[in-house]
């Protein structure tokens, strides 16, 4: 049926075909039925692959479905072709059979049969005559029955060409013929019987409802998997349960499918759970997918990333939330896979992340729910309510919803919960501190208010009111030159934004001014260092003349600051940056000031304050 066509005449075929492909496989993507198992399942439409020259498609038990490339089909036999492969796969054909022609050919009449009952696209011409079973030429509607006839009275002469590969035989792959693996999971033979289940059960609802004139309402479907696991939470479980009914569930395979959304996400703006109605997921593992996106929300962790790399730091996160649900027990964990690594229990979502950054070919081939490269944290625009102030934010929110389910949860001895979520609970519960606060702090560590000592070196001024009783003078302690003092490294690059300049060198003079320290050394840095010297703070509040305004290369200043002589051994070193810098290293006591959003490209071994700027 493929006929004999050459190269250049399949060429100009090409933009037709792929056009009425994709069209068909819209099509299946949008079917109740088929949808859960080809959301797992991957198709390959590419030369050099093992597709059936003279045929239309090939399946494999992995799930992938090889396509010939250049066939010209419209969009309903495509839809055809492609729901013939995933049928397949739903009734577990990959089998080993004494006889293994006639159990093909047995497979290939019941996904004729089946197609044909349901009515689902249009069959190619070569198929449209197949006998059906059931009917004196072929008795028997199972693929056992049918085996066993075809093994006792033979296969009827006309049988044997209608398959959709166009040769004798079957359009199923056998493992051993398929040893490059082009799917997305790997599936067993029960996973995929059970997506098909998942399927059915979703696709005869779908037409229940519409013979009862009930009214489809798009991406909410009443009584799913989903939306029972999310009214467990509202009515059991009160950690989750207010987050739980504050959020839409939208299981629309479409806008999954337009959004590559491969199990589930959440939308933090919008308050919406996205899972997929095609991934096939029990009861029992929707919970554990709607505990994990409701923590990533309630935790902040969309705005917790602080210009970390948004993929790395939402598998950071994931293994941080399902380490908890395994040890809190909700739910069961979904078949097809998740992050989880027993040996970073007890780990923060930090530390993983500055652990997964030293490896990043290795990890970011990591896939969350949503899929392989993309986090579940959607990015959604505020809502117009949410920018106007109008009511709370939505980190109000989100804190308030959790610190009341934490209590509730303990009132009603619901069990005890793992000390790391409860301790990022707590946190989230108090106010952040200001960054110059953190920073003021940091720097008393290292000078502590000045003492007075007594001296009658200088009389009182109080020693005139009582000549007769000698009253010492409270003086304070000198200290050695310099000795007080700490060093700033001032990224002046291009890059740096004037308003972070000026917020950084004004905190830097206000605490030096309350905290009696008399002078800080400055060293601006780019391309190459630039040595201010020591500056009194009314010289770093003024107007400071910034050199440089080139690349970004931070070491040379901090190394000298370490080797100049007239500098502290033991002098702390402030480093303002905006973190995009190289790599740099410190042997002294060092703090890095970086404007909120921002992030280094290095796990800093320092402490780090995020400042929040105030000026546009």
């Amino acid at each position: 049926m493929a006929g004999s066509k050459s190269r250049s005449q399949r060429a100009k075929q090409s933009p037709k075909a792929t056009a009425n492909f994709q069209e068909g496989l819209a099509l299946a993507q949008a079917h109740p039925l088929l949808s859960p198992m080809l959301h797992r399942a991957s198709i390959v439409r590419a030369t050099g692959n093992p597709y059936p020259h003279q045929g239309w498609a090939s399946v494999s038990p992995n799930g992938t479905i090889f396509v010939h490339p250049d066939r010209v089909a419209n969009a309903q036999e495509w839809l055809y072709v492609i729901g013939h492969c995933l049928v397949h796969l739903g009734f577990g054909h990959f089998q080993k059979k004494f006889q293994q022609r006639e159990w093909d050919l047995a497979c290939e009449c019941v996904v004729w049969d089946f197609l044909a009952t349901l009515k689902l696209g249009k069959a190619p011409e070569h198929l449209s005559a197949v006998p059906r079973p059931g009917g004196p030429e072929i008795p028997g509607r199972t693929e056992d029955a049918l085996f066993i006839h075809f093994c006792e009275n033979g296969i009827p002469s006309d049988l044997p060409s209608y398959s959709l590969t166009g040769t004798h035989g079957t359009d199923v792959l056998e493992p051993e013929s398929t040893r490059r693996t082009y799917g997305r999971t790997s599936m067993k033979r029960e996973d995929w019987e059970r997506t098909f289940g998942a399927g059915l059960v979703h696709a005869v609802a779908e037409a229940v409802n519409i013979a009862g004139g009930v009214p489809s309402l798009p991406g909410k479907v009443a009584k799913t998997a989903a939306a029972r696991a999310r009214e467990w939470f509202v009515n059991s479980y009160p950690l989750l349960g207010a987050l739980a009914a504050s959020f839409d569930l939208i299981e629309d395979g479409p806008v999954c499918n337009r959004m590559e959304i491969s199990v589930a996400a959440v939308s933090d703006a919008l308050k919406e759970i996205y899972i997929g109605p095609g991934v096939g997921l029990s009861e029992a593992e929707c919970r554990f997918v709607v505990a994990h996106e409701l923590l990533h929300v309630s935790l902040r962790h969309s705005r917790r990333c602080r210009g970390r790399d948004p993929h790395l730091w939402n598998v950071a996160c994931d293994f941080v939330i399902n380490g908890w649900l395994m040890e809190m027990r909700i739910g069961s964990p979904p078949q097809i896979g998740m992050l989880y690594d027993a040996e970073l229990k007890g780990l923060s979502a930090e530390t993983i992340y500055d652990r997964i950054v030293t490896d990043l070919r290795r990890f970011r081939r990591l896939g969350t729910f949503r899929g392989v490269g993309l986090g579940d944290i959607l990015e959604a625009p505020l809502p117009d309510w949410w920018a106007s102030e109008a009511g709370t934010d939505l980190d109000a929110f989100y804190r308030n919803c959790l610190s009341q389910g934490l209590l509730y949860h303990y009132d009603q001895g619901r069990g005890l919960l793992p000390a790391g979520l409860v301790e990022e609970i707590r946190a989230l519960s108090q106010p952040p501190i200001p960054w110059d606060v953190q920073l003021a702090r940091w720097l008393d560590d290292h000078f502590p208010p000045i003492e007075q000592r007594r001296t009658y070196a200088r009389p009182s001024r109080r020693q005139s009111s009582t000549p007769d009783i000698p009253r010492a003078r409270y003086l304070p302690e000198q200290t050695a030159e310099y000795a007080r003092t700490f060093g700033v490294v001032l990224d002046t690059s291009g890059s740096m934004d004037r308003h972070l300049l000026a917020e950084g060198l004004g905190a830097i003079a206000s605490y030096c001014e309350s905290r009696d320290v008399p002078c800080a050394r400055v060293v601006f840095c780019d391309a190459r260092p630039y040595d201010a010297g020591y500056l009194l703070p009314e010289e770093i509040a003024g107007r400071v003349p910034v050199r440089g305004r080139g690349g970004t290369v931070l070491q040379p200043g901090i190394d000298l600051l370490e080797t100049a002589a007239d500098f502290p051994k033991d002098g702390p070193i402030l480093i303002i940056t905006d973190g995009m810098c190289d790599r740099f290293v410190t042997r002294r006591e060092h703090a890095i000031l970086l404007p909120e959003g921002r992030s280094l490209p290095f796990a800093p071994k320092g402490k780090v304050f995020m400042l929040s700027r105030t000026a546009t």
